[in-house]
């Protein structure tokens, strides 16, 4: 169907272009639950006429019958009201969609998207949260709307770190590594003080990463155990969390190690490569230094050891050449902005980056403690995912043995989980992606508020209500009559739904979608309050029935493309 939205701005667009061409006006919902033109400001500024004196001439010209009435308000606005007809067919079009008025794309894309990229033999923490929550939220969004996702775990099993971690084992005598991811956290933790305090111990790591990366057996061997065993527990973690990640979608910087010498031989082709140093690099255009000095991007380290940049441009030109991608997101931290800016550089420079495909890096802000300060344990130390969650699911749990719950323990700890992946979840994605936020459990787990148990609850609730019907219904003829004015505010607020969709994936920006959900689940309060449903009767009943059912099933598809279940009972 087309939406409410589409709607209107093609009929405006067409009046506008009267004005002047590809004048582009932007709509949005007002508290009066109409629609107003905001662009009529700018295009009287570029027009030199009174805002007021080109809306009346934009009204003259809209084609809006059978849509809405407009009037012109204030300084120069648009105000749009639906007319009940257009309303009632954009409702009835709803009902019958399982989708919501939500398309799918005409012409699907292949999207890589790079997320969550923990570090092997490590517990993922906190500061894993924002890149894997994000990651997912956008890969469940992007298959809704019908395009092919290939989510990529580019794990960090690879370099360096891993390579003091196998001399640290050698040097404790034990050849037959058997360990927990506990053991390895550990382990990672001395061998990491080792290399900063021992420089015999960090030159034979340096030594360990080439012998990685030539393919020698005994250090392959070790490497394949530990690698094993963190996947293994990254999986977990990844159900633990209701996150889509699976074991197939680690491809991390070991898998691209053969590809690391064409990667050197065609940048040198190319004639981008410049020795520096020792090391073989290459300068894009654009990047400097403080001092105004060129930046290099180093692709091959005096050693001969690959850097993070080669396994980059690596996992660039398979994407592009063999997963055949239309778009690339890179959902890593701000801090890395630049490192990736260059290697997108070098990737286009080199050819391997077409213009046809778009490349992003899609950057967020920190987590921050109820200090304000980076967040951190009562000892100072990360905090660990796998206690968060447990953390959040006890909360949880005791929370719904206050509400005195009818469910029995079973039920009660699976819903708990669903809740705490919710409280987790949703106090991330609806702050702006850009901006750090606030880790402040008891605020997430709260039933009241702009939280993700919040909009859990409104679901359920609703549910309830075909519950109490005590029979199955089912959307009959019916008319939207929507006399009562929360009817109404509800009835826009469903049909704005495809929008907030689209914004939301079209900007990589999920927050957008959170924004929606909440305005819905407070739009769903105060129709409760001014209009029975249950107790209501005949036409009025159906009507209110309908209304309940299309926001039931909003939620419920809004939630879950975020990630979060939504529950029948609460």
């Amino acid at each position: 169907m087309t939406s409410t939205y589409d709607t209107l701005l093609a009929r405006l667009q067409l009046a506008f272009d009267v004005l002047e061409s590809g004048a582009d006006p932007v709509l949005r919902t007002s508290e009066r639950s109409d629609y107003q033109a905001n662009g009529v400001m700018s295009l009287a500024k570029r027009l030199g006429r009174p805002p007021r004196e080109v809306a009346e001439e934009i009204m003259g010209h809209a084609d809006l019958d059978g849509v809405a009435t407009v009037e012109v308000a204030g300084p120069g606005f648009l105000n749009l009201t639906l007319i009940p007809a257009f309303l009632e067919r954009q409702l009835a079009a709803l009902l019958g969609d399982a989708r919501l008025g939500i398309a799918t794309a005409p012409e699907p894309k292949t999207v890589v998207i790079d997320y969550s990229a923990p570090n092997v033999a490590k517990e993922m923490h906190v500061g894993n949260l924002r890149s894997t929550v994000i990651g997912d939220a956008l890969a469940r969004s992007y298959r809704f709307a019908g395009h092919h996702v290939v989510a990529r775990n580019h794990v960090g099993d690879w370099g360096t770190p891993f390579a003091m971690l196998i001399e640290h084992l050698l040097d404790l005598g034990d050849d037959d590594v058997s360990l927990s991811i506990g053991d390895l956290d550990a382990f990672y933790k001395e061998a990491r003080v080792k290399f900063d305090s021992d420089d015999t111990f960090k030159e034979r790591s340096r030594g360990r990463v080439v012998a990685l990366q030539s393919g020698d057996a005994e250090t392959l061997r070790l490497w394949r155990i530990i690698v094993d065993q963190s996947i293994s527990y990254l999986d977990q973690v990844y159900q633990d969390l209701g996150v889509s990640l699976e074991i197939a979608d680690v491809v991390g910087e070991s898998y691209y190690n053969d590809m690391l010498e064409n990667v050197v031989a065609d940048l040198d082709a190319a004639g981008l490569l410049v020795e520096s140093g020792g090391a073989l690099c290459v300068f894009p255009p654009g990047f400097t230094n403080r001092d105004g000095e060129a930046l290099p991007l180093i692709v091959q380290k005096s050693d001969e050891g690959f850097g993070y940049a080669a396994s980059d441009l690596a996992a660039v030109r398979d994407r592009v050449d063999n997963l055949h991608a239309d778009e690339l997101l890179y959902v890593v931290g701000v801090p890395q902005a630049q490192h990736f800016e260059m290697v997108f550089a070098v990737a286009r420079l080199a050819g391997w980056l077409p213009d046809r495909v778009r490349c992003e890096h899609v950057t967020f802000g920190n987590v921050l403690g109820t200090d304000r300060k980076m967040f951190k344990s009562r000892s100072g130390e990360t905090v660990k995912l796998a206690s968060l969650l447990g953390e959040a699911i006890e909360r949880a749990d005791e929370a719904l043995k206050e509400r005195n719950t009818d469910l029995d323990e079973p039920a009660r700890m699976d819903l708990a989980v669903q809740i705490a992946r919710a409280a987790i979840k949703y106090a991330d994605l609806s702050t702006d992606r850009q901006h750090d936020y606030v880790f402040d459990l008891e605020r997430m787990i709260a039933f009241e508020g702009d939280t993700g148990p919040y909009l859990q609850y409104a679901h359920a609730r609703l549910r309830s209500i075909f519950r109490r019907l005590g029979e199955t219904w089912a959307p009959s003829s019916l008319t939207f009559a929507l006399e009562v004015d929360q009817e109404r505010h509800l009835a826009l607020g469903l049909l704005a739904f495809p929008e907030a969709f689209e914004a939301a994936l079209a900007h990589l920006q999920p927050h957008r979608l959170c924004v929606y959900l909440f305005d819905l689940a407070q739009r769903l309060t105060a129709f409760y309050d001014a209009c029975p449903v249950l107790s209501s009767e005949g036409a009025l009943r159906e009507q209110r029935l309908a209304l309940c059912d299309l926001a039931a099933r909003t939620l419920s598809v809004g939630l879950s493309v975020l990630g979060i279940d939504a529950p029948e009972k609460m």
